[in-house]
């Protein structure tokens, strides 16, 4: 098994955070998203997956690049990286990596996660992730027969036909095949809006006869905008407390102050006079002092006084001291 993560993008609705560092490598609950991600597809299909490879742009850097390769070696893989440098859709990135594209593949975008309980069905052509959602008009959903089997592909519905939405991971039995047919879109100019979009390729497929169903997924969790991320942090650290996970570094510093869980510590934070929690994420050589801090996601080496914080998300190496309580400052931010 492979997996395909096309990764292209910063992530321009989380700036500031992502001018340094690209959304998916964004911790949540102390784990960058797309490690999260590949960590929870591995465990739902249950198979040994021999590669990852990520389509990134060349501008995010070597190091980058390094972290990436890591990530797959902590899975046991093989880590390969392509790269995507003009946005042309998403049919035109997964092809990025089309010398990866052999036997089973998972193509995955990079800023969802996901909880699920369900058995891959690996008899099918492919398996397209859905959720059920109360606002379908804003997703992309698929429509299923008495089979349940998936017969249509509907991009933002004005009128109900489904509320399975489609969240943007997808398994296929052969890597080739879908190859082939994105190769079609791309050799014949098959766009919309000027770009090439995986869902041509997957109706293609279907008219030829292959085989699609749905695997449900029980939560589904975006990290498009800072509220949306630090909700998603929030959900994952409750879920983690009640997967019995210790998620507070052995080498807390902690001088008169009180952490409410579930809540996130990395190694070498120091906590003075201070609340941390509910619902926190505090990263690698955090200082606290004097401050009150919960539902709120921060990164590493970041110091932070006088503050009474909610709904915060800050950056590595920021320097905070004020009464702000709803904040989103970057990565070697100031405020005074």
């Amino acid at each position: 098994m492979k997996i395909i993560v096309p990764m292209a993008g910063r992530g321009s609705r989380l700036r500031p955070h992502t001018l340094t560092v690209p959304k998916p490598l964004i911790p949540i609950a102390g784990k960058p998203i797309v490690h999260r991600l590949v960590e929870d597809i591995a465990g739902v299909i249950n198979q040994d997956i021999e590669e990852i490879a990520f389509i990134i742009h060349e501008s995010f850097g070597k190091q980058v690049e390094s972290d990436l390769i890591a990530i797959a070696e902590k899975l046991g893989s093989k880590g390969t990286i392509y790269y995507q440098n003009e946005a042309l859709g998403t049919a035109h990135a997964i092809m990025c990596a089309k010398e990866s594209m052999s036997g089973p593949i998972v193509v995955a975008y990079a800023d969802t996660l996901f909880r699920a309980d369900f058995t891959l069905d690996t008899t099918a052509d492919s398996v397209i992730w859905v959720k059920q959602v109360e606002d379908p008009s804003a997703f992309g959903v698929v429509q299923l027969n008495d089979n349940n089997q998936i017969v249509d592909f509907v991009e933002k519905p004005k009128e109900f036909v489904s509320d399975l939405a489609i969240i943007g991971i997808y398994y296929f039995k052969s890597g080739e095949t879908l190859r082939a047919e994105l190769q079609y879109l791309l050799d014949n100019n098959v766009v919309k809006g000027g770009e090439y979009q995986l869902t041509d390729g997957l109706e293609n497929m279907k008219q030829k006869g292959l085989k699609f169903v749905p695997g449900k997924v029980d939560e589904w969790m975006d990290c498009g905008n800072k509220d949306v991320t630090v909700e998603t942090n929030s959900r994952m650290l409750n879920f983690l407390e009640k997967d019995g996970e210790n998620l507070v570094s052995d080498t807390v510093r902690l001088e008169n102050s009180t952490i409410i869980p579930p809540c996130f510590i990395g190694d070498d934070v120091i906590l003075i006079n201070s609340t941390v929690g509910p619902n926190v994420s505090l990263g690698k050589a955090t200082h606290l002092t004097n401050t009150k801090i919960k539902n709120s996601l921060v990164q590493t080496h970041a110091h932070i006084k006088n503050a009474n914080l909610d709904n915060a998300m800050i950056g590595n190496h920021a320097s905070f001291n004020g009464e702000f309580t709803n904040v989103s400052i970057g990565d070697y931010s100031v405020l005074e």
